[in-house]
């Protein structure tokens, strides 16, 4: 399998890479992002997860240069807006949610010491609430707002306490000043709202949500829905989707409508509107066969008119290297982020492949292209 890899990392480390981002600049360069997760991995003084590094190209992609690290920063996305670039997620692994901003192409960044420079919603010591949490998914600029989806686990419970949440603010204000800032109410998933056939399913949570405007212009947080029943099996490919109030203080679900089918959406995934073609896009592992489940090992991209009616379009990303059965365990292509670069789709994807100790546990940070992605639709 062809790649262009922006990191590798030895398994023997036990340090695994995570949460990949990217943008282009508007000088034309490619910045990226990735933290670092697992028992051997950077921690601070709480013993978190708290390291992001940084890196560009300056060639559309075919090579990369490491920029630096950036301290305290975790489960990030970066957005432009104007000639400045911004960094925006939480300052650990169930941290504070803090924003910094660079004026300079991404060499250096402010960095979030108060509440005037970025430090947006205190989170509390180690595992005390709030535990701020989220993944690098998009930061949506609606009608001259700005809307991006986090959560609270409380108390600590990977993944049945996760409240969702959107945060907001002006475009145009000072993004590093938290009281330009708005949170929305939070609001709990109840395994009572899965369909009646469901009640046996245990670890149930929602997460990682995605802010998207829908067709008639109502916003919505379309989160990954985790479901694990009590025998062992997973409710693959739904998802949930959350209304958000224009002003971004209130959530409402309703859950008659809200459960849909969304492949891949058991894992993270990024959804972007298409104007182009008045299509949403989604880069996810989507499970063609519940009964043979492949994990993250198939990468595809799907499309929807409406949010609630996906298609399939392409396989992207396949296991050449292992039988199926032994690839689902070993093989991931996930957590991808992605954006529109002309008529191509550029992503960055959180991959273990060649080594890894399994489908989680990425060994390596790898970019692609899709090029004129149309032909796909």
């Amino acid at each position: 399998m062809k790649f262009t890899e922006l990191r590798y990392q030895d398994p023997a480390t036990r340090t695994y890479l995570g949460s990949p981002s990217i943008v282009r600049l508007t000088n034309g360069d490619l910045l990226a992002t990735h933290d670092y997760f697992g028992p051997g991995c950077p921690r601070n003084h709480e013993a978190e997860e708290h390291l992001t590094s940084l890196y560009r190209s300056c060639d559309g992609g075919r090579s990369w240069v490491n920029v630096g690290h950036i301290a305290n920063a975790y489960w990030s996305t970066l957005f432009t807006l104007g000639d400045a670039v911004y960094l925006i997620g939480t300052s650990q692994q169930y941290g504070s949610i803090v924003i910094r901003r660079s004026t300079d192409g991404g060499n250096t960044w402010s960095h979030p010491r108060d509440d005037k420079s970025g430090l947006l919603f205190r989170g509390g010591p180690y595992r005390t609430p709030p535990n701020y949490h989220c993944a690098p998914v998009p930061v949506l600029l609606h009608e001259g707002r700005l809307y991006r989806a986090f959560e609270d686990n409380v108390p600590c419970d990977w993944p049945r306490n996760f409240y969702s949440l959107v945060i907001s603010a002006p475009a145009d204000a000072d993004l590093l000043d938290a009281a330009n800032w708005t949170m929305s109410e939070r609001l709990r998933f109840y395994p009572s709202w899965l369909p009646a056939d469901r009640e046996m399913v245990e670890r149930v949570g929602w997460l990682e949500g995605n802010a998207v405007r829908g067709p008639e212009g109502t916003l919505w947080n379309v989160l990954r829905l985790n479901a694990r029943f009590k025998d062992g099996r997973s409710l693959w490919n739904k998802a949930a989707m959350v209304r958000i109030s224009d002003d971004g203080r209130h959530l409402h679900f309703d859950p008659r409508t809200g459960i849909i089918n969304l492949p891949g959406g058991h894992s993270k995934f990024t959804i972007r509107l298409d104007p182009a073609h008045s299509l949403y896009l989604a880069l996810s592992n989507g499970v063609a066969d519940p009964d043979y489940p492949t994990n993250r090992s198939v990468l595809s991209l799907y499309k929807s008119p409406d949010l609630r009616h996906w298609e399939h379009c392409a396989v992207l990303l396949a296991d050449d290297s292992l039988p199926a059965a032994k690839s689902a365990e070993m093989v991931g292509f996930q957590y991808v982020d992605w954006q529109f670069d002309g008529n191509d789709i550029i992503y960055l994807v959180r991959t273990a492949y060649g080594g890894a100790h399994n489908f989680h546990d990425a060994n390596r940070i790898t970019f692609h292209r899709i090029k004129d992605y149309a032909r796909l639709l």
